[in-house]
């Protein structure tokens, strides 16, 4: 009897938008330059960028806008980004060639395998999870990335005393995160004494800025990796 083999659960919808032509030219000539292709295989980081400096990971960038401002304000620092929506990573593309930028390297593919397939154990000083998908209703939670089994994957990937930072702007998932993480083998929170974190190097972006400015509130939650 054939078994029914269940699809994982995504906490993201591929929902590409409009594209513009100046990112699909992006895609097809920068990605080759900036892109990692392929996750099946655990990435050789000291080939990947050809010098030793610290490495951070974002998940889900967006339209790039905190991963450029790291990337230009942090020259010593090397990043990748992660991005499923291509219209976002056209865009960053596109900001890389602009400014030149020598410390990216992009992949265009779900952060979940990512982290699993691809990254290698204690090789990351930082991984920041900015304003992902909050998954508002009930039925829809478990979808929120931030589970027992991913952070379990942010563990390993992450260097002894590595950070991950996550920021987001619904309260109910600020509150989820903290329980989750709390759980969590190997991590302590980098500021008990409050829950929450300041900011700290954070971009800040136009959209954060109007949300504060309407009186809405941002949680920075940043937990560092206790064990090796």
């Amino acid at each position: 009897m054939s078994q029914t083999k269940h699809r994982p659960i995504r906490s993201f919808v591929k929902r590409e938008g409009r594209m513009t032509q100046a990112q699909q030219h992006a895609l097809e000539e920068l990605l080759p330059k900036y892109g990692i292709d392929g996750i099946t295989t655990v990435l050789d980081m000291d080939q990947l960028f050809p010098r030793r400096a610290p490495r951070y990971l974002e998940i889900g960038f967006g339209m790039g806008t905190s991963l450029i401002q790291m990337l230009e304000g942090n020259p010593d620092k090397d990043y990748i980004g992660i991005e499923v929506h291509r219209p976002g990573v056209g865009s960053v593309l596109i900001k890389a060639e602009e400014k030149k930028l020598q410390n990216l390297k992009v992949i265009n593919e779900d952060a979940v395998q990512v982290l699993q397939q691809a990254i290698p154990e204690n090789s990351l000083d930082g991984i920041y999870l900015f304003f992902p998908d909050p998954w508002p209703k009930k039925k829809h939670c478990k979808r929120r990335i931030v589970q027992p089994g991913f952070v379990e994957q942010v563990r390993r990937c992450l260097k002894p005393d590595g950070v991950f930072h996550i920021a987001t702007d619904w309260e109910d998932y600020a509150q989820h995160i903290l329980k989750v993480m709390s759980s969590a083998q190997g991590f302590s929170n980098s500021t008990a004494d409050t829950l929450y974190a300041d900011r700290g190097q954070r971009p800040e972006t136009k959209y954060e800025r109007r949300g504060v400015g309407l009186g809405h509130r941002v949680w920075d939650i940043v937990f560092r990796k206790t064990d090796s």
